[in-house]
């Protein structure tokens, strides 16, 4: 197959030209009447790239894979919505019987299990412990809903929450600030702890498999420890809860991907 020339030579003034012009760029004298075709890559054997199929549509902007920012995360703020009601309707009448908000009292919560899984909506007057506590399931919440959706997030709330009131009832350890008989278990930390630790094992499996997300961890430390001295300062925030709380989002964290979110792409 014959090629273009490298050149051609202009009749009128003698400059050598490109190929592909009509007119000298020197004198404007015409070299020819049309420019050669150029001819594609394949007709000179030269294998054109397979485009690859995109498995998944482009990104929109500013968003990330696997995380959905357009969407409220309606799980999460239906939790601190429920928490919040409670301590309202206590706070209206405090003449209500702790046990029909559904708190639990460690000699008696083994006979009523479904206590196990209403005691983290339970705040009483611990308005300071309901904050930490709520700000931990808002803030890791929202998080894993973005990523996973909303019911890994309802139910990692409400198996954290049980895991730990189960174990306080277990363990049966007496109060720390007070010398009743008796320990009351209510509140969210074991629920709380139990979503951050569900968030933290996922990012380092994540990173396990090369997947770094960037993430800062000191300020998950932070929020870890001042939910576990929580645990120790106040009467309803039973340490077993909150250690029940840890183990089972340690146990859940790993079936996290199963939900992982495809409306992101």
């Amino acid at each position: 197959m014959s090629h273009p020339d490298l050149f051609v030579v202009c009749k009128n003034c003698g400059s050598e030209v490109s190929p592909y012009v009509t007119e000298c760029p020197y004198c404007g004298q015409r070299v020819r009447k049309r420019a050669p075709k150029l001819e594609r890559g394949a007709q000179r054997g030269e294998q054109r790239p397979r485009r690859r199929r995109p498995r998944l549509p482009q990104l929109r902007a500013a968003e990330i894979e696997g995380i959905a920012p357009e969407v409220r995360p309606w799980a999460t703020i239906l939790l601190v919505v429920a928490s919040l009601g409670t301590t309202v309707v206590y706070a209206a009448d405090q003449t209500l019987d702790l046990g029909l908000l559904g708190t639990i009292d460690v000699s008696l919560g083994a006979d009523e299990p479904w206590r196990w899984f209403t005691a983290p909506f339970v705040h009483l007057n611990a308005l300071g412990y309901q904050f930490v506590a709520l700000a931990a399931v808002a803030i890791f919440g929202s998080m894993l809903e973005r990523r996973f959706g909303p019911i890994p997030v309802l139910l990692l709330f409400v198996l954290c929450g049980a895991a730990g009131s189960a174990l306080a009832v277990a363990a049966d350890l007496p109060p720390l600030l007070t010398s009743r008989s008796g320990a009351i278990v209510a509140g969210a930390n074991g629920a709380a702890l139990g979503m951050l630790v569900a968030w933290l094992v996922d990012d380092r499996l994540a990173a396990r498999r090369g997947e770094e997300r960037g993430n800062d961890l000191l300020g998950v430390y932070v929020v870890a420890a001042v939910l576990v001295l929580l645990s120790l300062a106040v009467e309803e925030a039973n340490i077993a809860a909150a250690a029940g709380g840890a183990a089972a989002g340690t146990l859940l964290a790993p079936a996290l991907p199963l939900f992982t979110r495809r409306a992101a792409y």
